[in-house]
């Protein structure tokens, strides 16, 4: 078994149907990936004290880190990581214990944190900074540090969001046969 999926606590990751996972990537603990979804050169998704989960067709770009908020005195309950379907996470993005739903594009080095939601077709720019606990509403652009809504998103950037997560699933297909 590769290197880059690891067990931690018993807890094995769970992949689903033609998932790419690069060999320089670490995948551990309580992780569950869909389906032709793809994880790059070294990005870390570390489900060590809680649960993460992401879905169907969604890529995890290079250098990105995807971790959890754990249970304790100051949170109860913690924070999972949930990742929906056709979503892109750009280079070196920090997703930390959030909630990412449907057709979304988190851009390059862009960070959300604990207890954020991003809503379906949401983009969230390069670089841009959601802080804990913040909604970002369906169908906006968001930027800045903190994240503000910069305005809606057009229709050409809707069918991106669809065709850049299609793309992936290509790209990832032709590592799987190498």
């Amino acid at each position: 078994m590769s290197q880059a999926i690891r067990s931690f606590n018993t807890k094995m990751p769970v992949l689903g149907e033609r998932v790419y996972i690069d060999e320089s990537a670490v995948v551990l603990g309580d992780v569950t990936i869909g389906n032709d979804s793809s994880v790059w050169p070294m990005a870390v998704i570390r489900g060590d004290m809680h649960s993460i989960r992401i879905g169907d067709r969604t890529s995890i770009q290079d250098g990105s880190v995807l971790h959890i908020t754990h249970a304790s005195d100051y949170n109860p309950v913690g924070h999972p990581l949930t990742i929906g379907d056709d979503v892109t996470v750009g280079h070196k993005a920090v997703l930390h214990g959030c909630t990412i739903n449907n057709r979304c594009l988190i851009g390059i080095g862009a960070i959300v944190l604990d207890g954020a939601v991003v809503e379906e077709e949401v983009i969230v720019a390069a670089g841009c900074l959601v802080p804990p606990g913040k909604r970002l509403d369906s169908g906006f652009v968001y930027k800045g540090n903190p994240a503000t809504k910069a305005r809606e998103i057009s229709e050409q950037e809707r069918s991106f969001l669809e065709y850049t997560a299609g793309n992936y699933v290509k790209l990832k297909n032709r590592y799987l046969v190498q």
